[in-house]
């Protein structure tokens, strides 16, 4: 790994690619961020062949690996390989420790090569895994306004949909949510869940995804009418005291906006500004943009303008910012852990190991912004649930006791009799496309 040289704001810098290592060209010459990197199967790692030594950085397929935000980063967060090294060696039985960037970079320890689909493209974002969610933001409760008025007809309603199921991506069994398109008329995309809030949980959400198919554009789009049927949504279903009982927003995905609609904000949410305002302008024109940018900077929120599909992911992000605020000027470093999955990689005898992920936010410590700093990522680390198991003082149980445990949402962590079934879908987060996978 060698520093070119460091300038003011730009760092030229050659890391350890997960993709690109070991890789040469049709010369035989490496390839550029793909120098040697020593690879040893560990049979703690199951025999993959890992580097104890170092991590490897993986850079989303539609990012650009030498982006300049994305070398500083990098380059500043080189010190967490002793961090690492050290770790694992005041305590061999960790597995996979890591880094997840809020600019889009994955720093994973101990280093290990990944493998793109067969279409060359590794489409893993730290930023929409679970545990970068739930410890990067606080629980929320989430209304998703989407504009299905005459004008959003052909590709705008496509990006529209893309929007707002990465909207859904970016959400996790602690939040709660739902999906109301509107013309003249308001259109609850689940017609069930009509005046209520769900459970962000997989099965709710991918039951919401199959509704967007349906929407189709006609019409005038009368968003005063959304806009106070969502403030009242969230309204009746905080005093019920379900939810999160702790961050609320509206997600707007219109192309444009007639009106400021101060007056309905005025009345619903000022001057508390309880709930956050996030625009997504869908297109290219921007005649309407200065409405909306209004209304997410009167309402402590994010305007974004969404022309392409291809912009749709990187841009759906920009909100997690802005709602991990809060916990930067608390300095609110909060330990989160996830449900148990499946590591399809690291088998024990009986199969695949049931693990867990535990993680907590990095802040900056410097005064980049008026909110006294920035989010820069969220560091985390796998528990096998057998490490868990060993703590259990099986001594108090007596003879016919046995222990479990539960999180928060109703997973079950471990029970005697828990007999998970593998799925391709719960393959674990880190592992996902590396080496002798998939």
């Amino acid at each position: 790994m060698q520093h070119q040289g460091l300038g003011r704001e730009r760092v030229e810098y050659e890391y350890f690619n997960a993709v690109l290592i070991n890789e040469v060209d049709e010369e035989g010459k490496r390839v550029e961020l793909g120098g040697e990197f020593i690879l040893q199967p560990n049979d703690h790692f199951n025999n993959l062949s890992v580097n104890l030594s170092l991590s490897v950085v993986q850079v989303p397929t539609n990012m650009y690996n030498k982006d300049s935000a994305i070398v500083n980063g990098v380059y500043w967060s080189e010190a967490l390989n002793k961090v690492f090294v050290d770790n694992f060696e005041r305590d061999p039985s960790l597995i996979w420790q890591y880094f997840g960037s809020a600019k889009g970079f994955f720093r994973q320890y101990p280093g290990i090569k990944w493998k793109p689909d067969e279409h060359g493209v590794i489409a893993f974002d730290c930023r929409n895994r679970k545990w970068y969610i739930q410890a990067a933001t606080s629980p929320k409760d989430v209304v998703i306004l989407v504009d299905v008025s005459g004008s959003m007809k052909g590709l705008r309603l496509t990006i529209a949909r893309q929007t707002v199921s990465s909207i859904l991506d970016t959400l996790g069994d602690d939040d709660f949510f739902n999906i109301i398109a509107y013309n003249e008329e308001l259109h609850y995309v689940e017609p069930c869940l009509n005046g209520t809030l769900v459970q962000a949980d997989v099965t709710n959400k991918d039951h919401f995804r199959e509704h967007l198919d349906k929407l189709f554009a006609q019409g005038i789009g009368m968003l005063d009418i959304a806009l106070t049927e969502a403030f009242n949504l969230l309204s009746d279903f905080n005093e019920t005291g379900r939810g999160s009982e702790c961050s609320q927003a509206i997600m707007l995905v219109t192309d444009g906006a007639v009106d400021t609609y101060d007056a309905i904000f005025a009345k619903y949410n000022w001057p508390e500004r309880k709930v956050r305002i996030f625009p997504y302008l869908i297109g290219r024109e921007s005649a309407f943009a200065d409405n909306l940018k209004w209304m997410a900077c009167a309402n402590k929120g994010y305007f974004t303008q969404i022309s392409t599909l291809a912009d749709v992911q990187e841009n759906v992000m920009e909100y997690l910012h802005v709602l991990s605020r809060p916990k930067v000027i608390d300095r609110e470093h909060d330990t989160v852990w996830t449900e148990a999955y499946i590591d399809s990689t690291l088998e024990d005898g009986q199969g695949p190991v049931l693990m867990t992920t535990v993680a907590m936010p990095v802040f900056s410590t410097k005064n980049e912004t008026r909110n006294r700093g920035i989010l820069l990522g969220v560091v985390g680390t796998d528990v096998p649930v057998s490490e868990l198991l060993k703590t259990i003082p099986k001594y108090k149980l007596g003879i016919h006791g046995y222990a479990f445990a539960i999180t928060n949402n109703g997973y079950i962590l471990t029970h005697p009799d828990l007999r998970p079934l593998v799925r391709e879908e719960w393959i674990n987060d880190t592992e996902l496309l590396t080496e002798g996978i998939v």
